[in-house]
């Protein structure tokens, strides 16, 4: 009778801790926060089965804006076991619909680059100060638009594990000098990307060859730009622009990603 008993409360524990692992989740939430008066607004996101710290991962929209697609990718990296912030580069409630609108947005925010730095570093910080992070564990990943800010933060020395560009604009505001860049570089980009030129591709290659940087570039023959966004197609066709989805360079530039940060993070 007493072997049932112990036998009975075995497997009620079991249950219990089953029951617990079934209710964890992937828990977000939007965060709301200030940079020098202005509003901006941010997307955390983090699983709540994972007890203590886990590195952080920062999340840079495309050119349209903080939207859902940049939310997305930060529950897909907190599934992963990470913390994760997309961030605003923007400003709350600046989300474009229109082309014209998202070049406006892009062109306000990097016009003073301090400015956009400013901005980068402030929601850097504000995920350093989550319980759920390694203050010291940051990565950064970008879309487009997002790219272009992350490999910018590299070359301007800021304090990253590493930087994962997708798609992203290669073009240089400034060029990072011998031993400036501490993060390492992981580029993925669509060969036939028309907003991505070769001299582009070979001037990144070697400033960083000459800055000493550890720079991964990976090259997808016959993929065009926003190769990571299933919506692309439907933006490409409603504005006639060169946006076309791709599913195997989707897929196969996540799986480099997730190797990427294990090492970064290791």
């Amino acid at each position: 009778m007493r072997k049932m008993k112990i036998f009975v409360m075995l497997v009620m524990s079991m249950l219990v801790s089953i029951a617990h692992v079934a209710q964890a989740k992937i828990r977000s939430e939007v965060v709301n926060y200030q940079i020098v008066g202005q509003s901006f607004q941010g997307y955390l996101s983090y699983d709540d089965a994972i007890i203590g710290k886990r590195p952080g991962v920062l999340v840079v929209h495309e050119w349209w804006g903080h939207n859902a697609y940049a939310r997305k990718r930060a529950d897909m990296l907190a599934a992963m076991g990470y913390t994760a912030f997309a961030l605003d580069m923007y400003g709350t409630g600046k989300l474009a619909e229109h082309p014209d609108d998202a070049k406006k947005f892009m062109q306000a925010t990097l016009a003073d680059m301090n400015v956009a730095e400013a901005r980068f570093n402030a929601a850097m910080h504000l995920l350093q100060q989550q319980p759920t992070v390694v203050t010291n564990k940051i990565a950064a990943i970008g879309y487009c638009f997002g790219g272009g800010v992350v490999l910018h933060m590299a070359r301007v020395s800021t304090d990253l594990a590493g930087v994962i560009s997708f798609h992203g604009s290669l073009a240089a505001k400034l060029t990072a000098t011998p031993g400036q860049v501490k993060a390492k570089m992981l580029v993925l980009n669509g060969a036939d990307d028309p907003f991505v030129t070769t001299e582009q591709i070979d001037a990144l290659k070697q400033e960083m060859k000459n800055a000493g940087a550890d720079l991964e570039f990976v090259n997808y023959p016959g993929v065009k730009h926003s190769f990571t966004n299933p919506e692309a197609d439907d933006f490409g066709k409603r504005f006639n622009m060169p946006l076309v989805y791709n599913a195997e360079a989707d897929k196969d530039s996540w799986q480099r990603m997730q190797v990427f940060l294990r090492q970064v993070f290791k």
